[in-house]
């Protein structure tokens, strides 16, 4: 979308609407689509998680230094070369910061889809464990959720140390 304007102006409320829906009420969609199942759970995670990201991603492209991009436009570089060159590198905290925000997300996508439909796993365990009056699997499981996202974040974190150090070094 940041390629072209029209496509954007196109596309953008569009995104805008979809994130505004709740995905659970998309939920019945989802299992008639691609079944009820693991497709389904993988599903509603990348719904939940994939327009914010765009979004994110397309708000902090529109704002990379227009100087530069002029200054490239004049050396006749092309937009594959402005896009990989400058808007790229210079949305890398972009990037992390959608990486951070998808970590809460795509969890609370693959909660809603095992709610759906799973047999098995947390969201299940949480629903299972609220309807029969077992606290205890349903506080496991929500203990259990955030040490995965606990370790998540860690990994994003040393990836952008990572890549911070790799950017000095440049």
């Amino acid at each position: 979308m940041w390629w072209s304007d029209y496509l954007s102006a196109i596309f953008e409320p569009y995104l805008v609407v979809l994130n505004s829906l709740p995905k659970v009420a998309l939920g019945p969609i989802i299992i008639i689509w691609v079944g009820a199942g693991t497709p389904a759970i993988i599903v509603m995670a990348v719904a939940i998680s994939l327009i914010v990201t765009i979004l994110e991603n397309l708000n902090g492209f529109s704002k990379t230094d227009k100087e530069l991009i002029k200054m490239a436009q004049t050396f006749n570089a092309s937009k594959l070369q402005i896009l990989t060159k400058i808007v790229i590198p210079a949305n890398i905290s972009t990037f992390i910061n959608s990486l951070k925000v998808n970590i809460g997300l795509s969890l609370v996508g693959v909660i809603s889809g095992e709610f759906l439909v799973s047999k098995a796993g947390l969201g299940y365990l949480i629903v299972y464990g609220g309807q029969v009056f077992k606290l205890d699997l349903v506080m496991t499981s929500v203990l259990i959720l955030g040490i995965l996202a606990g370790v998540m974040y860690g990994a994003v974190l040393l990836l952008e140390k990572i890549i911070s150090k790799t950017r000095l070094k440049v």
